[in-house]
């Protein structure tokens, strides 16, 4: 039997990838006696399938039943269950059959699983695992054979770390997991939908079905939808209702339901100031870098200056230093010159040495007898933007072998804006 044919015959409206990969697990599972747990948020539909899972399965003859655990209160969802015995509790006349008894052969369909209290999550694991169950009051053991299938809109996994949910009963659940779609994730199906209950509400009340013009489509098309396809069938019938004409304009359907304006179109950028927000992105790349590279030599300073006893000039001159965060020193090591290293600037130093403040020419190279730094080198280091940023791109493209694709994505502009820079420098 074809997807298609299952829509026709379940009256599913949609074509969307994400629907039929849900319809495809529900119609392979259901020849199984296999446990499922359906999930999706509130209003997609998750009780459909459970009834497609049913009529599709050798179970079909015998009775479904659909039960809404969060509705039912939590002292009386035991005896809803699993029946109870005459005298069990007060108001326990008689004696009463449960869900898992009248049902045995079917199918039960546990909505809200989330919901359920932890003591009957205890119950419901014992009928997983060996299909037995006790009565309320009583300590007759019964068997039953029914099929469970379970749905939710919460996470359960984040009610497990909570401790309002069995871990084991989890696992044994979601022996085969679906996942039905929300209406934002199927947008390509809000159309077609919107259509089917426009005219099932026409042939209900003899009445001229709705349409939508191009602009109030695009606004359904783009709205939020967190009721999903229950808010949708329920904006078809006001609409149906409170509005004398039947081809919609955008500025009709909000006069109605002003709060389709909430949608989900990103806003709008043209290319000119795209290129600008990527040059921008470069721009700030090319400055975090050079701040690393003064943290380096920041570090080099303090390195030369703890080798070589060195002391610190008056720092009412120069401006605060602060150690870079990545370089590390020993704590226990001190120094002359120096504060201790977890002392972030110096500006609160005081040296007596007046002679050396009279003397300190800050344009004076630091002159170094160590004959590890002999052999040093001072390089003075372009700090040019442009320079540094035509030296980005030559990296990237150097790095990806020409390839202006991935240099483009690397450095976190468009390849248009790489190629129009590439000219720009002469690259």
């Amino acid at each position: 039997m074809n997807l298609q044919t299952i829509k026709n015959r379940f009256a599913i409206i949609g074509r969307s990838e994400k629907l039929d990969r849900a319809l495809s697990t529900a119609v392979r599972v259901a020849n199984t006696d296999l446990t499922v747990l359906i999930t999706g948020q509130s209003g997609v539909g998750k009780e459909v399938f459970s009834k497609i899972i049913h009529n599709l399965s050798a179970r079909k003859h015998n009775d479904f039943i659909a039960i809404n655990t969060g509705a039912i209160p939590e002292g009386t969802i035991n005896s809803e269950l699993f029946g109870h015995e005459k005298g069990a509790f007060t108001g326990a006349t008689s004696e009463r059959k449960g869900y898992f008894e009248t049902v045995n052969g079917g199918t039960i369909f546990l909505d809200e699983i989330g919901e359920m209290p932890l003591d009957t999550q205890a119950y419901l694991l014992r009928v997983l695992e060996s299909g037995e169950y006790i009565r309320v009051g009583s300590s007759k053991v019964l068997k039953t054979d029914v099929r469970i299938i379970a749905a939710t809109n919460v996470d359960l996994e984040k009610k497990i770390r909570a401790g309002k949910f069995r871990e084991d009963l989890y696992y044994r659940l979601n022996t085969v997991p679906i996942n039905v779609p929300s209406l934002a994730e199927r947008r390509e199906d809000i159309y077609m939908l919107f259509r089917k209950f426009a005219v099932d509400f026409s042939e209900k009340y003899n009445s001229q079905a709705i349409q939508l013009d191009q602009g109030a489509r695009r606004l359904l098309e783009h709205y939020r939808w967190p009721g999903n396809v229950r808010e949708l069938k329920n904006i078809v019938e006001q609409l149906s209702i409170l509005l004398e004409d039947k081809l919609l304009s955008e500025e009709d359907v909000l006069d109605v339901i002003p709060k389709l304006k909430q949608t989900n179109l990103p806003s709008k950028i043209d290319e000119e100031s795209r290129d600008n927000f990527q040059e921008r992105e470069l721009l700030y790349k090319v400055l975090f870098d050079m701040k690393n590279d003064l943290n380096d030599m920041k570090g080099l300073i303090y390195e030369l200056v703890k080798r070589n006893d060195l002391k610190m000039p008056e720092t009412g001159s120069l401006r605060p230093m602060r150690l870079p965060s990545h370089y590390e020193v020993n704590q226990s090591e001190s120094y002359s010159g120096m504060s201790s290293p977890v002392e972030e600037n110096y500006q609160d130093r005081n040296f007596s040495d007046s002679s050396y403040r009279e003397d300190y020419d800050p344009n004076a190279p630091v002159i170094v007898n160590n004959d590890e730094y002999q052999d040093l080198e001072v390089v003075e280091e372009n700090l040019s933007l442009e320079d540094m940023e035509k030296e980005f791109i030559q990296k990237a493209l150097k790095r990806h072998n020409g390839k202006r694709k991935e240099a483009a994505l690397e450095l976190g502009i468009s390849e248009r804006t790489l190629y129009r820079k590439i000219n720009f420098y002469e690259i």
